[in-house]
Formats: C-alpha cells, structure tokens, sequence
C-alpha cells in the first residue's frame, strides 16, 4: 500500500517568477554574455534583483557565468522538467498550457485528485501534473510503481466530452502517443502491450493508468496517470519485479531530453484526444493496433472470476481485448492481466 499523502511530505518547487523568466529568456535569446545593466533596463528591476533571480535559476540546475564587464552567460540548462522547459518546446492549445510541478509528491495522480476538489474540472481540464520523483506511486490494481529521480512522472486532468462507454480510448490515444514520441524522437520500436502498458522488446518502459470520475452516463472528469522510465539508471529500478523493465537511457545509449519528450508527447496525445471528442474512433483503434504487441499472439488472461489461455485476436472500440480460447469460444475481456502463454 502506498503511504498515507500528507502534506509535509510534498516538497513543491516554487515555479519561477516573472522576473526570473524574463531574464533566462534574454540570456537564451542572446546567446553570449549579457550586462546587468542592460538586463535591468529590459526588466525594470534593481541590480540586487537581477542577482537574486541569477541565483534562484542557478539553484534550479541552470549554469549562468557572471563576469565584469561582460556580464551574465547562460552556458547550460537545467536537467529538471520545470514548467518553463517544458513549454519551451511545447505546441498545444489545451494539453499542459497549465503546468502543476513538484520535486517529490507521493503521487501525481493524488495532487491531480486534491486539485479536482480545489477548483471547477473546467479550469482545470488539460492540467498537467509533473514530479521529479513519486514516493508512493501506484499502477494498475494498486500494484506499487518505482519513481525514482529521472523519469517523467505525470498526471492529465481531462474533461473529455466522450460518451462513458467509450472513455477507455484515452487511455488507447495516450499510449499510442507514447510509443509514437519514442519511435519519432530516438528510432526505438516500442509497442503497446494491452491494456496500457508500452514495452521496448521484452521489457516494460512505461505504464499508464486511467481513474474517471462518473455519475451515472456521465463523465465528470479523467485522471491520466503516465510513468515513463526516462533518464533511470537500471540499477534504480527494483529487482524483485515480475516484469522485466527498461528505461529510454539504456535502450537509446544515453539520456534523453525529459523536456522535450514530454512536450512532443502531449502534442501527439492532444492530437488524438481531440479525434476521440470528434467521435473518430476508428482511426484510433486502427493506430493501435497497427502498435500492438499483444494481437495475433498466444496470451494468458487472468481476471477476478477466471484464467484462461488462447489467442488475442482483436480489439473493438470500447478497448475490449477479444480472445479467442482453445476450446475455439471467444471472449471479449474489458479488465484483467494479460501476459504471453
């Protein structure tokens, strides 16, 4: 079971001021040394002011040389997926234009969860969550999730406009996303592993989790949880595990750009969850499985009520896994383990 969220427990970074984001943009803009004069003129702060923000972004993990008369020099950026990095690379219009990040939380799908009590889902729907590292994250069932410093941890609040029988294709259209980002961006053949798992050959390097907040037919809003073993060393992730695991760093040879990828990942998960609002549930299910690594091979399922083995011969549109079992009856599984026979 994962600990009990408490307050003290999250240690937030507090997001950078005006200030300090108006001077990081004038030293990337510039590109070579820039005075505290000029940098004063263009803020219209005091030269105490500007030290104390140079200070701030340098806590922050950014490299920033101060020399007289030159002045100050950005020569290296933070390695952390704070806001400002993220939305350096960013192109959407509703997917993490509102950014909530933190050093270490429990879980980001607790935060997401706090905040949905907090404020209408409206204002909040595309709010992405970030953490740095999770001390209690959870995958599916309740299972524990390794956090550690490194990967991206995330959490979407949505507010989908999609009918409830049809919610599973966020979770479709997120992981079709995923694996489309690590194909584009490094070249490496992940495949999606149903019901929302993404792995990298035999071993699994992200997992996604889907809760939705529901009366009746309607969707009042969903909480969608990713965890992606980035920049994670292997000897960082447990070794008790019953599934294998990989990270992007030791299947690329080196680490990735976090704030990057994760800016390039909600672009191609905006794009699909604005298909499935549109009603085109077909184009996404055709995507999926066209990245499948579960159909057309022999698989164990194992849900509350039953184990069985057979063959996965499709998917329909309310994510359902269709089976065809040895005795030759077919069986559409909506919930449960699916593993190779």
């Amino acid at each position: 079971m994962p600990p009990p969220h408490r307050n003290r427990c999250r240690k937030e970074v507090r997001p950078m001021n005006t200030t300090a984001d108006q001077i990081l943009t004038i030293l990337e803009e510039a590109g070579e040394p820039v005075s505290g004069e000029e940098i004063s003129t263009r803020t219209g702060v005091t030269r105490s002011a500007i030290w104390k923000n140079i200070k701030e972004l340098r806590e922050l993990g950014y490299q920033i040389e101060a020399s007289r008369p030159a002045g100050y020099h950005l020569t290296g950026r933070t390695d952390k997926l704070l806001p400002y990095e993220v939305k350096r690379h960013l192109k959407t219009t509703l997917i993490g234009q509102n950014i909530e990040y933190f050093d270490s939380v429990p879980s980001t799908i607790i935060v997401a969860k706090e905040l949905c009590t907090k404020k209408p889902v409206e204002e909040l729907n595309g709010t992405v969550i970030i953490a740095e590292e999770q001390s209690g994250g959870v995958g599916r069932l309740g299972r524990p999730w390794a956090s550690p410093k490194g990967g991206i941890w995330t959490t979407i609040i949505l507010k989908p406009e999609i009918p409830i029988d049809h919610v599973f294709m966020v979770t479709m259209a997120s992981s079709i996303a995923l694996v489309r980002t690590i194909r584009k961006l490094y070249g490496i053949g992940a495949l999606i592993k149903w019901p929302n798992d993404i792995y990298i050959g035999d071993r699994k390097v992200a997992g996604i989790l889907l809760e939705i907040s529901a009366e009746a037919e309607d969707v009042k809003h969903c909480i969608l949880g990713i965890g992606i073993d980035a920049n994670v060393p292997p000897q960082a992730l447990p070794g008790d595990l019953n599934t294998p695991v990989t990270s992007l760093q030791a299947e690329y040879g080196e680490p990735i750009d976090r704030p990057a990828f994760l800016a390039y990942l909600l672009r191609e998960f905006e794009r699909r969850f604005r298909l499935i609002e549109a009603g085109e549930y077909d184009s996404i299910v055709r995507e999926w499985k066209s990245l499948s690594l579960t159909l057309d091979k022999r698989v164990k399922i194992k849900t509350p009520r039953k184990s069985f083995e057979g063959t996965a011969i499709d998917i329909d549109e309310y994510g359902a896994l269709i089976v065809r079992r040895d005795n030759g009856k077919v069986e559409r599984i909506f919930s449960g383990d699916c593993t190779p026979a």
